[in-house]
């Protein structure tokens, strides 16, 4: 048994190590940052690229805060939030000798006996981990997805360097007091190092989705999995973007089940993907024709209280109805404080952005004639001038991955070119829908998934 004293000598020594290159990398660029204030000056744009590059040599978990920064509105000048959008999350992949000292320390020195094959090189590398095919002894395709080392340590290393990014935030003027956002961006990755987390929401998704054939989720191989070891079953698909020039109806059906797969889960039960970014899908097809869309991912998995939902679906009928007063409930149910008239009104131009869609009675684009690169930066930018004016506001810690969601999956339908009525779509998942009703639910698919409900 190794020493645990040299365990964690061992763990120091990465997370010392871990922040010496974030505070390196990332220290110059707030130093020229700071250097261009000083002296009144300074290119933005300049310093925004220079960041890119300093992150984009890191990979790693500072690169899936820094892409998640970027998509909420504020969190950041446009400048810097363009160019994080811009970073790829793929890490340099793990050796085979590598990977099998990492398998052995989850699973034994005969792990390799449990499988009836393990491919040597990995089928995609991302920012926590990597994913290499196997097969179960019976045969049975599996995706095996193995975390580096040392992400405990990365994390925490690149969670205290993130404040800096919202100390820069602050000399720009912000109009968002951003301390909410931060706790909950830590608590949400801290809960993606932990793999039997994860094997419940696969879990829980597979009970949400049990009626949803347009919607595949892999089983989970318990006996396979460890806290930093997870084995699902593999499924069988194609990227999305491979299905821009489809034809129409194969698009819109690809959309329907996106929506079906994000919308029905959270309407139902209270629970969002919080990262619904393209690669975490992939189309399946039968007879050589679409059908519909695997989950691949629950590593950001995030339970609403019932309330909450409560809230979305208040806001959702106050703007539609143009009941002010239910418009600022839903807001105070989200956990905005100290709100005026005028607050509200700048609140509602991002929401009448996230709700256009769902309010529109008619077959459209998730946002008429917006590139995927632009959706939700013009009214992110109005929001900012009219909060500089009337705010500041704190975003509740809640509201900031149901919103980082809601620009995600826009973002999906845009690239698939979906022209959906999203408004009926939207009607019917929340026909009957009472807080109490996704209380029962929720309750009932958390002891399915066997998973402790942390609220």
């Amino acid at each position: 048994m190794p020493d645990p004293r040299d365990l964690e000598r061992n763990r120091l020594s990465a997370r010392v190590g871990r922040y010496a290159r974030v505070g390196a990398n990332v220290g110059g660029v707030a130093a020229k940052v700071a250097g261009a204030r000083l002296f009144g000056g300074g290119d933005r744009a300049a310093r925004a690229a220079d960041l890119r590059a300093a992150l984009g040599g890191l990979k790693g978990p500072i690169m899936k805060v820094a892409q998640l920064l970027a998509t909420i509105p504020d969190a950041l000048p446009p400048e810097y939030a363009e160019e994080l959008a811009q970073l790829q999350s793929d890490a340099p992949p793990m050796g085979y000798a590598f990977v099998k000292r990492r398998m052995a320390a989850e699973l034994g020195a005969e792990w390799l006996t449990k499988f009836g094959s393990f491919e040597k090189e990995p089928a995609a590398a991302a920012s926590l981990g990597q994913v290499h095919r196997a097969t179960a002894l019976d045969g049975a395709p599996l995706a095996v997805k193995l975390q580096y080392p040392d992400m405990a340590s990365a994390v925490e290393a690149d969670l205290t360097q993130l404040g800096w990014l919202f100390d820069l935030r602050a000399r720009f003027d912000s109009a968002i007091d951003t301390s909410e956002i931060l706790k909950e961006i830590g608590e949400r990755i801290r809960e993606e190092l932990d793999y039997r987390r994860e094997a419940a929401h696969a879990r829980l998704y597979a009970h949400m989705l049990a009626d949803t054939a347009e919607v595949r989720v892999p089983g989970v191989r318990g006996e396979l999995s460890t806290g930093r070891l997870l084995t699902l079953d593999w499924l069988e698909g194609t990227r999305l973007l491979a299905h821009k020039a489809a034809p129409l109806e194969v698009r819109n059906r690809l959309g329907v089940a996106m929506f079906h797969a994000w919308w029905r889960p959270f309407s139902r039960h209270g629970v969002i993907h919080g990262d619904p970014h393209l690669g975490n899908y992939a189309a399946f097809s039968e007879s050589g024709e679409p059908q519909g869309v695997n989950l691949l991912d629950y590593g950001c998995v995030r339970i609403f209280p019932p309330r909450f939902v409560g809230g979305v679906v208040d806001l959702y009928e106050g703007l539609r109805d143009g009941d002010d007063t239910r418009v600022a409930h839903a807001y105070e149910t989200w956990g905005f404080q100290r709100l005026t008239r005028d607050l509200i009104e700048t609140l509602n131009i991002w929401a009448r952005f996230i709700y256009g869609p769902l309010l529109d009675d008619r077959t459209r684009t998730v946002a008429d004639g917006v590139s995927p690169g632009a959706y939700g930066r013009k009214e992110a930018f109005r929001v900012h001038q009219e909060l500089k004016r009337k705010g500041p506001v704190t975003i509740p810690r809640e509201f900031v991955f149901m919103d980082r969601a809601a620009i995600g999956l826009g973002g999906v339908f845009l690239h698939l070119g979906a022209e959906l009525n999203f408004a009926r779509l939207f009607q019917r998942e929340i026909e009957g829908f009472s807080v109490e009703r996704v209380a029962t639910r929720q309750a009932e698919a958390l002891d399915v998934a066997e998973l402790e409900k942390s609220l």
